[in-house]
């Protein structure tokens, strides 16, 4: 059985990374969610455990120590971190694990693990984002500045990821992201298995004759 694919999905705040991901989930099976840590709070709706493990600054820090994170970084005046031994675990289960992290530690955990494939979500314009922060209702105007101000920052480090989903029609844009993992399963360097399996298996033949 081959590895499943490590998927980091990053993007700016507002572009809906989590709508998309969690419509993946619905609709396809092979995927695993890893869940982040975080310390910031929980928003309305949000489980602990479900969309984050919500940790305080220290307990957060204290895994830091135990070395329990493939990544972590700082963002907006908190900490987030992606838990390794869950990845691991799925991903040598066949599994196709999302990441969904912010820019910096997507680009650490692709120092870690470079077969891993990235994807970045944006909406189709700079209005856009900003009209869909200030819908979301749950942060105040200096929290959607300090956002937007961290999407200009974010933005020049786009062309550092593998492919580019615009998040425009939701629908679409689940398929394209869908289809792109489906098409790295097929790259001759992810199947060097079944690749050095026929080569052996033809050889018998010729030996047969």
């Amino acid at each position: 059985m081959n590895s499943g694919i490590l998927v980091i999905v990053s993007g700016f705040s507002g572009a809906g990374k989590g709508t998309l991901v969690k419509a993946l989930m619905e609709r396809y099976e092979n995927y695993s969610l890893s869940i982040s840590a975080t310390t910031r709070s929980a928003r309305p709706g949000e489980e602990d455990g479900r969309e984050y493990f919500f940790k305080t600054e220290d307990e957060f820090k204290e895994m830091i120590q135990e070395g329990a994170f493939i990544e972590y970084a700082r963002y907006v005046n908190h900490y987030y971190g992606t838990p390794k031994a869950y990845v691991q675990q799925q991903l040598a289960a066949g599994r196709d694990v999302i990441l969904e992290i912010e820019i910096q530690g997507a680009q650490k955990v692709k120092q870690q693990m470079p077969e891993a494939v990235l994807f970045f979500v944006t909406p189709p314009g700079a209005t856009e984002l900003k009209n869909r922060l200030e819908k979301r209702g749950t942060e105040d105007a200096d929290t959607i500045r300090s956002r937007l101000q961290r999407g200009c920052e974010e933005a020049k480090g786009m062309d550092q990821y593998e492919y580019l989903l615009v998040n425009d029609d939701l629908e679409k844009c689940v398929e394209t992201l869908h289809g792109i993992v489906q098409a790295e399963h097929c790259k001759t360097a992810r199947q060097q298995r079944f690749v050095r399996k026929m080569a052996e298996e033809l050889q018998v033949f010729m030996k047969g004759e």
